[in-house]
């Protein structure tokens, strides 16, 4: 089933009737707004509190960009239940995951192949399930998957990584296993797992962890020696990766490669200059885009330009402090992150090495236009679909893009 749309893009103004969010909370009074917004930006709602950037173009962006290349968006599937994450393989087709525990093989043309089981059991509640999965970078020859899931342990839940091989035509995972978790489980929650999963040039993957949204695990994001907060760097074998920053510091986990992070669902590497891109959902406002940097301290709880669901301030509502990174960008109100990735075509030439992230609450694809490690530019797409975009995938010149109402989506050249 297919329907197409052909967009010369126009710049969306206007705001939107927000959706459940991702990382909504209770409803109730808000800080003082600054209601003072840049001339042509896109944002025209009242910021949730009166912090201050620590830069200019760090947030609300004034320069609302446009495309003018023509390109069209085509809805391939729907019915996928709750995806989470979208791949291309090697011969085109699409692997997606499925949150109460299985996977989707696609056809490029979004038609079924085959349903992938025979996972590790999966805890489902809540922001969990099966999330992320990625393909090994030699898997035209060894058939090796990698994802990240919920995984109920011991009397609580953590996120882990496993491991197995991609056996299409039994439609299973031969030989699973799970190679790293990010301890300590916890028995108070079912949120924040983070769970996005990159490999890097040297074929290390990085993961990332959040610190589970309750308060005993916020608290920990600041601590080395827990996982819960944190973005990892490991081998195919879920060992550290070698050169890792805490290595060999007493009290810290070696696996760690950067901390202070809240939920983190959107992980891409930079085409350009070849870092590591993160993002993640803060409280009420303050959901960010960070360089990841090894060994670094990205402020989660002690920073944020977020406050707390009630309008109470975050800790002493500080939005700076020395050792601790600032983000590329924020957003207030926010975005809700999730999925994201760079173009690295050329058929749409303005979009070359923009940035693209899902947004949920957001009910939005964010282009941000990076030059210099800073946002030059936002353009804001797909706003007519109002769907809560969950992961977005490059190749071959397209997009590929999934829903949390089990929709997926392709945009290309018109």
């Amino acid at each position: 089933m297919q329907t197409r749309h052909l967009f010369i893009l126009p710049a969306v103004i206007g705001s939107l009737a927000l959706l459940n969010c991702g990382n909504a909370g209770p409803s109730g009074p808000a800080v003082s707004a600054d209601t003072t917004k840049p001339a042509g930006g896109l944002e025209k709602r009242a910021a949730n509190s009166k912090y201050k950037p620590a830069f200019e173009g760090q947030t609300r962006i004034a320069n609302a960009v446009k495309t003018k290349t023509p390109y069209k968006v085509d809805k391939l599937a729907e019915g996928l239940g709750r995806p989470w994450s979208v791949k291309v393989l090697p011969d085109g087709h699409l692997l997606i995951t499925e949150r109460t525990g299985h996977m989707e093989i696609l056809k490029a043309d979004g038609s079924r192949v085959k349903k992938i089981t025979g996972l590790p059991k999966v805890d489902a509640s809540g922001q969990g399930g099966l999330l992320d999965v990625i393909p090994d970078p030699d898997f035209a020859k060894n058939k090796i998957i990698y994802w990240s899931f919920s995984e109920p342990y011991n009397k609580g839940n953590l996120t882990a990584v496993g491991k197995g091989k991609l056996n299409e035509a039994a439609g299973t995972v031969d030989a699973p296993v799970v190679i790293f978790r990010a301890t300590p489980e916890l028995t108070n929650s079912n949120l924040h797992y983070g769970s996005r999963l990159v490999f890097d040039k040297d074929g290390n993957l990085f993961v990332s962890a959040g610190e589970r949204s309750v308060l005993n695990g916020r608290a920990q994001a600041q601590d080395l020696n827990s996982h819960l907060g944190k973005i990892f760097k490991i081998t195919k074998e879920g060992k550290p990766a070698p050169g890792n920053p805490f290595l060999n510091k007493t009290g810290a986990q070696p696996a760690v490669y950067a901390y202070g992070v809240r939920n983190p669902q959107g992980l891409a590497i930079n085409p350009v200059t070849g870092e590591l891109w993160e993002a993640e959902f803060g409280p009420r406002g303050g959901d960010e885009v960070n360089i990841i940097r090894a060994g670094k301290n990205y402020g989660w709880p002690t920073i944020t330009y977020g406050i707390e669901y009630s309008g109470e301030k975050v800790g002493e509502g500080i939005q700076q402090k020395g050792g601790m990174e600032q983000p590329v960008y924020y957003w207030d109100p926010v975005l809700s992150p999730s999925g994201m990735t760079f173009y690295k075509g050329n058929a749409i030439p303005e979009w070359k090495n923009n940035l693209f992230i899902c947004g949920l609450s957001g009910a939005r694809i964010d282009r941000l236009v990076i030059k210099d490690n800073k946002v030059v530019g936002e353009e804001w797409l797909l706003t007519d679909k109002q769907e809560r975009f969950r992961d977005i995938v490059y190749s071959n010149e397209m997009f590929y893009i999934v829903t949390d109402s089990g929709n997926l989506y392709r945009i290309s050249k018109g």
